[in-house]
C-alpha cells in the first residue's frame, strides 16, 4: 500500500553534501500539494517543511508588495504537545521572528518590481535535531518552494552559517561547534550576488570577513545548483503571467522635467533634517498643482501614482548625489563622521 501511495504521489527529490559528510535532502511533491510550492529540506533528524502560495491578481488600488513570512518550531518536532488547554501552538517567539526577517529580507528583492500580488511563505520545523541548526536551512527551504512554483522569481538564493574553530572555516556548525566559535555570520545570496551579510565577533579583521564571506557563497552556490536541478525535475522552470498595475510613463517624464533639479537643490542644500522633509513636501505640492493646471481632467489613477514617481525620483537623485558628488544629505562626504553629539 505504502509503494503504491508512493508511485501515486510521485516525489522528486536531490540530495547535495555541505561539507564534513552531512547530507541535505530537498524533496517536493509529497506533502502540502495544494500550495503553489511545497518543499522539505532534510539535515539529519532536522526537517522542514516551506511552503508558498500567491494570489493570481492584486488586490484593486494596491499600491505595494505584500508579502508576508512565518518561520515557526513545531512543538511536535520535539515529540511534545502544547501545554496549554486548547493545546495549540503559541505565538511566535522573538527567536522565530529574527529568523522570519532574515528569510524575508533574502527573499524580498527576488520579486519584480511590478509584482503587487500577494505572497505567503510559511516554514515550519517538523523535526528536530540537537545538533542541527534549522535557521540556517529555513531560507533554503523558503526559496526551494518559491523555486519549484510558478509563481514570478527572478533568481534563485540561499542561506548558510558560516563559523570558525581553530582557523577554519565551517559551513552550518552544528550547535557544540557554534558554541566554541570565535565569529558566526549568516549570509544569503544568488549565485553571482551576495543579498545579506548579518553576524558577529568579538574581534575581526577585514580579510577574514572577506574569506568567510567567499566560502560562504562558494556553499550557496551549490545550494543553488541542487534548487534548479529540483526545479527542472518537477518542470516548473515557467513562471506564470501576472497583471501589472497601471503606469504613466508620460506622466513620469512631465514629474522629473519640472521637479528633478529643484529635488537635486534640495537634497543638495545640506539642511537639517525636518527642514529638508518640509521642503520635499512643498515641491510635492508644487507636482501636483502644476499637473492639475496642465490636465485639469487628470484620472484618479494618474493621481495616485503622482506620489509613487516622485518617491522613485527622490531616490534616484540623492542616490545618484551620493554616488557621483560623494555627498551626503547633511552635506558630509562618504567618509565624513559626524560630530559625537
Amino acid at each position: 500500500i505504502q509503494n503504491r501511495i508512493m508511485s501515486l504521489l510521485n516525489p522528486k527529490s536531490i540530495k547535495f553534501d555541505i561539507g564534513g559528510g552531512r547530507e541535505v535532502t530537498i524533496e517536493t511533491g509529497k506533502m502540502a500539494r495544494q500550495a503553489d510550492g511545497a518543499v522539505t529540506v532534510r539535515q539529519g533528524n532536522c526537517i522542514l517543511l516551506a511552503t508558498v502560495v500567491a494570489n493570481k491578481e492584486p488586490k484593486p488600488g494596491q499600491g505595494f508588495f505584500p508579502l508576508s513570512v512565518d518561520y515557526q518550531e513545531k512543538f511536535g518536532s520535539a515529540g511534545r504537545i502544547p501545554g496549554s488547554f486548547f493545546k495549540r501552538e503559541a505565538r511566535l517567539n522573538d527567536y522565530e521572528i529574527l529568523t522570519s526577517r532574515l528569510i524575508d529580507r533574502a527573499l524580498r528583492p527576488l520579486f519584480p518590481e511590478d509584482y503587487l500580488c500577494e505572497v505567503q511563505v510559511l516554514v515550519s520545523l517538523i523535526s528536530s535535531d540537537d545538533e542541527v541548526m534549522p535557521d540556517s536551512l529555513a531560507c533554503l527551504a523558503a526559496s526551494a518552494a518559491l523555486a519549484v512554483s510558478d509563481i514570478p522569481i527572478q533568481e534563485i538564493i540561499s542561506e548558510v552559517r558560516v563559523g570558525r574553530i581553530n582557523g577554519e572555516l565551517i559551513i552550518n556548525p552544528t550547535r557544540s561547534q557554534l558554541a566554541v566559535s570565535d565569529f558566526e555570520f549568516l549570509i544569503a545570496a544568488t549565485d553571482k550576488n551576495i543579498m545579506m551579510v548579518e553576524g558577529e565577533s568579538n574581534e575581526c579583521q577585514e580579510e577574514d570577513l572577506i574569506k568567510a564571506i567567499e566560502a560562504g557563497h562558494a556553499a550557496i552556490q551549490l545550494q543553488v545548483t541542487a534548487q534548479e536541478q529540483l526545479r527542472d525535475l518537477v518542470g516548473s522552470a515557467t513562471k506564470r503571467d501576472y497583471t501589472k498595475p497601471y503606469r504613466n510613463e508620460e506622466l513620469n517624464e512631465k514629474i522629473t522635467a519640472f521637479a528633478k533639479d529643484k529635488m537635486y537643490a534640495i537634497s543638495s542644500a545640506a539642511s537639517a533634517k525636518h527642514e529638508r522633509s518640509d521642503a520635499y513636501s512643498a515641491l510635492k505640492e508644487e507636482v501636483k498643482t502644476f499637473l492639475a493646471e496642465e490636465n485639469p481632467e487628470m484620472s484618479e489613477d494618474d493621481k495616485a501614482l503622482i506620489g509613487l514617481y516622485f518617491g522613485d525620483l527622490q531616490y534616484y537623485v540623492v542616490r545618484d548625489m551620493i554616488l557621483n558628488d560623494r555627498k551626503r544629505l547633511d552635506g558630509r562626504g562618504t567618509e565624513d563622521i559626524r560630530q559625537l553629539e
